[in-house]
């Protein structure tokens, strides 16, 4: 038989007296419990880094030769504000396309580009503008630009599109990316590896399948976990290219 004192609470009547200070508690303790846990969740997740389109930086236009890794890439020989003449860039297109159709008439020739910045520490990219005002060709003679061979390497690290990962998306990496990853992959968007320990100081490679071909289908698979890899290493100004041995692609522990 129920205890007919023992306080019951109803929603539309009055909190029973002896209920108060027991709801009182709950109330003060859930409020910042609650903060408290999204807190902890927050400061727990991998930290995205500062990676970001720089539309502060405006639009830039600069100058330069145009080379295929097979990837398009812009040696800059006429810098801007916030581009310095020795940088390479990795071009891209709009959303998840490539620029290669406008790139690969141009070939080791001269070129002007004009677009918007992506940078992430030492990696950097530039998003075209769309037609022919986002790259045309320049007048004068293309200087020679040399490409230095560093040798072969066994390198640690992820597989990323390097869109994103320079800041279109955040956090651009990770299994949780990996879908996006792939597809920006498909649209031929320059894929990178972020390496665990940095090659020659840079943390990122533009990464090719071997001798300087795309990147194979089967690489797809290994996008966004932790692997290994071999491959040969080349400096194409200040840019590091990996052109990997797909056969060495490997779970790391």
């Amino acid at each position: 038989m129920s205890d007919p004192d023992k306080p019951f609470f109803v929603g539309y009547l009055p909190v029973p007296r002896a209920l108060r200070a027991f709801l009182l508690v709950v109330c003060v303790i859930f409020v910042p419990g609650l903060a408290g846990l999204g807190l902890a969740l927050g400061t727990a997740q991998d930290d995205p880094g500062e990676g970001a389109f720089r539309f502060d930086y405006g639009r830039q236009t600069v100058t330069g030769v145009v080379e295929l890794t097979p990837y398009p890439v812009l040696r800059v020989t006429q810098g801007s504000e916030h581009v310095a003449v020795g940088q390479t860039l990795m071009l891209a297109g709009q959303g998840k396309t490539s620029v290669d159709a406008r790139a690969a008439p141009l070939e080791g020739q001269l070129a002007t580009a004009s677009g918007v910045i992506l940078d992430r520490g030492d990696l950097e990219m530039m998003q075209l503008r769309g037609g022919q005002n986002g790259l045309s060709a320049a007048e004068g003679a293309a200087p020679e630009m040399t490409t230095e061979p560093l040798g072969r390497w066994r390198l640690a690290g992820e597989i990323c599109d390097g869109k994103c990962l320079a800041g279109a998306m955040r956090p651009g990496r990770g299994i949780a990316h990996k879908a996006c990853a792939n597809l920006c992959l498909l649209g031929d968007i320059p894929p990178v590896f972020v390496t665990t320990q940095p090659v020659e100081g840079h943390a990122f490679l533009l990464i090719t399948g071997p001798g300087g071909t795309k990147l194979p289908a089967e690489a797809y698979h290994w996008v966004a976990q932790f692997v290994t890899v071999e491959g040969e290493v080349a400096r194409r100004g200040d840019l590091l290219v990996l052109a990997i041995d797909p056969a060495t692609l490997e779970r790391a522990d």
